[in-house]
């Protein structure tokens, strides 16, 4: 029988998180229990808690107290002296708010362990107190790292807030140079401005992803969901790679089927589909080949199963084909990623050695995957026979009324992913 783990919370982007980050720990051998009283907490191995203050009502009996690690608390930064003292100890597992899902898994995987040697005699209870000790200082440590980590963010986000506006200074001088308001240019000015004004718009689109990189670690990204065509994003992605690809002499195919009915945000889709260009361009040989495919896709989403999708995979596991998903998948000539770092790619400062380094040091992909999740959806990488292959899963929205208009807002539904 797998672990029992319990979540006290109403918050239903808790709820997400802990069931990704348990579905990757325990694939199918766990069972997750939201509720908000005493007999969740009896009932399981793991008990997650979302203190809201003057809402959360924190009664740890003293089967709890001797059984502290087995409780991990969400909570604000500024309500955690508060915590502590409902909680009578110091000595709790902490996860700060925004809870960022790398910890999460740090903690439920440290979790996972000791519930996995529950059984186990340990001999010396000398030892059992040094464990002890050394966990509490851990705790503490862990701590004081998230908090760092928050004044980490904010000040990249401001910095790269204020960096901003000298970029779109220096870009619109270029439009104005190249638009012969200062004169007349000779041709080889006009290439070297249009490179310039070319290479200013790409720091800027990077400033602006990092930003909000930054920002979906502390708030939720606010998507403006239109309906759309994915070929149009597409095209767009293309005209902005171009330089690369004419000067690699890279020859492109598009297969993308229409896409009216799916509704996600144009410039956020685009973003994306630029970084994943941009990495194809960077690792295709010259004389190259990338192939774009986009067509409806069904995907079963089958409950406490890693978040795990195989590109030579199509699972049906019903009656049920009508497709709920559109997927893009785009394949390049270029070497492949490692099997060994398939799952870490997409991470934020993830990176392998050697001069073919798919992940480019993890911003760009780990962008790529901020945005589609934000969409509900998958993003995910292989080698095929003829080089590597990244390819995105978007839901099509099914929210009635509202799913299809062109108005802007911060709507993510997941009616699509629990269908």
């Amino acid at each position: 029988m797998g672990i029992k783990v319990g979540l006290i919370s109403r918050d239903r982007s808790i709820a997400q998180a802990c069931q990704e980050a348990l579905g990757e720990l325990f694939g199918p051998a766990f069972t997750l229990t939201i509720g908000s009283g005493r007999e969740t907490v009896s009932q399981v191995d793991l008990c997650i808690w979302d203190y809201i203050p003057g809402e959360t009502e924190i009664a740890l009996q003293p089967a709890d107290m001797q059984r502290l690690q087995s409780h991990f608390f969400v909570v604000q930064r500024t309500d955690v002296a508060a915590l502590q003292e409902l909680a009578g100890s110091p000595n709790l597992n902490l996860l700060l708010k925004p809870l960022a899902p790398a910890a999460l898994r740090a903690f439920l995987g440290e979790a996972s362990r000791r519930w996995r040697e529950r059984d186990k005699d340990f001999a010396a209870s000398r030892l059992r107190a040094e464990r002890d000790e050394m966990l509490q200082c851990l705790m503490q440590a862990n701590l004081r790292l998230q908090e760092y980590d928050q004044d980490r963010t904010i000040f990249l986000a401001r910095f790269l807030h204020d960096l901003g506006a000298p970029l779109t200074a220096i870009s619109g001088y270029c439009g104005l140079l190249l638009d012969d308001d200062f004169g007349h240019l000779t041709v080889e000015q006009q290439e070297a401005l249009e490179r310039m004004q070319y290479s200013v718009r790409r720091l800027s689109r990077m400033t602006n992803a990092m930003v909000q990189l930054s920002v979906s670690q502390s708030s939720e990204l606010q998507l403006c969901l239109q309906r759309g065509d994915v070929r149009a994003c597409v095209e767009r992605a293309l005209e902005e790679v171009a330089p690369f690809l004419e000067e690699k002499r890279i020859s492109v195919t598009v297969d993308v089927e229409p896409s009216e009915l799916l509704s996600f945000d144009k410039a956020q889709v685009e973003q994306m589909l630029f970084n994943l260009l941009d990495n194809a361009c960077k690792f295709t040989p010259r004389g190259g080949t990338i192939d774009i495919q986009g067509h409806p896709f069904f995907w079963d989403r089958r409950i406490g199963q890693a978040a795990r999708l195989d590109s030579a995979r199509d699972r049906r596991m019903g009656q049920t084909s009508a497709p709920n998903f559109f997927r893009v998948d785009i394949h390049d000539s270029g070497p492949g990623v490692p099997t060994a770092h398939l799952d870490k790619i997409f991470e934020e400062s993830t990176s392998y050695s050697g001069g073919q380094d798919r992940s480019g040091g993890g911003l760009g992909l780990a962008i790529c995957k901020m945005i589609v999740r934000q969409h509900q959806g998958r993003i995910w990488a292989g080698t095929g026979p003829a080089g590597a292959v990244f390819s995105f899963v978007l839901p099509y929205q099914r929210t009635g009324a509202n799913a299809g208009n062109n108005g802007c807002g911060p709507e993510r539904t997941l009616s699509a992913l629990e269908a």
